[in-house]
């Protein structure tokens, strides 16, 4: 009888209608654990909701626990990256926590954006284009916005040779009434050795104005990416990631402990290149 009885079980539990309902509880678990959404990384970052999606209000006994976000600080790593060591994740978590109230991620607090990587056309030729957006507020609600631009096609615009003595136009040029300014202009590509020193180029400028007449066209979203410098002290990188198993959706990609302001300021400008 036991044996007639287990015979059935197993017949049972290997059945395909038992391993599909195995299957889909497993992709539901997935599901669960990863952060499908931007907004659903600032929800878990802050503990705002459980395990299933489901908001916690400031009414909520759960709402921003510390036991709730240390449960998700956890997960909420690229795991792939071996750049970020143990000890960093473990001393930011803990930063982070004892921290409190002052940790929390603001959707709208500033000091956060994202680099969106675009394919455009420029005269018929594709171009990678970056492009950096932050949030803007606009009369009662915040819009996406272009901040800056990089584009590698951009470059030879501005290209100034500063290890020798360049053209330049003499200090008396104002007794001709500038007429010597003939030669500035002789030849487009030492244009810019007549900038000033402080002069920094602003592709966003001329990325309008080759829209503007058309030159330059849209064409496609490459990846997206987020910065973040909320956090007093710490800078992370947000990405998207898809793959199989748990640790997918989007995650800390990179993480940087700041000393100082100086620290902070170095890191701008390698991200805008």
């Amino acid at each position: 009888m036991l044996r007639y009885l287990f015979a059935i079980a197993l017949l049972v539990m290997t059945s395909p209608l038992v391993a599909q309902i195995v299957g889909d509880l497993d992709d539901e678990s997935k599901l669960y654990a990863q952060s499908k959404q931007v907004n659903q990384f600032f929800r878990r970052f802050n503990g705002e909701e459980d395990e299933k999606g489901n908001r916690y209000y400031p009414a909520d006994r759960q709402y921003q626990s510390t036991r709730l976000r240390k449960n998700y600080l956890g997960i909420l790593f690229d795991e792939g990256n071996k750049g970020i060591s143990p000890a960093l994740k473990t001393e930011f978590v803990k930063d982070v926590l004892e921290k409190g109230e002052s940790s929390i991620l603001n959707f709208h607090g500033g000091n956060w954006f994202s680099e969106v990587n675009a394919i455009f056309t420029m005269n018929g030729v594709s171009q990678r284009i970056t492009l950096y957006m932050e949030l803007e507020k606009d009369h009662l609600g915040y819009k996406w916005v272009i901040s800056k631009v990089h584009a590698d096609t951009f470059d030879p615009y501005f290209k100034r040779d500063t290890t020798k003595v360049g053209r330049f136009l003499h200090p008396l040029s104002h007794e001709l009434d500038f007429m010597n300014l003939r030669k500035a202009f002789e030849r487009s590509d030492s244009i810019s050795q007549f900038t000033a020193k402080r002069f920094t180029p602003d592709h966003l400028s001329v990325f309008l104005y080759e829209v503007k007449k058309g030159n330059l066209k849209f064409k496609s979203v490459e990846a997206v990416k987020f910065h973040f410098f909320q956090l007093d002290g710490w800078y992370f990188e947000l990405s998207q990631f898809i793959r199989p198993g748990y640790n997918t959706g989007w995650l800390i990609s990179n993480l940087v402990k700041l000393s100082s302001d100086a620290d902070k300021k170095l890191l701008l400008a390698y991200l805008y290149q």
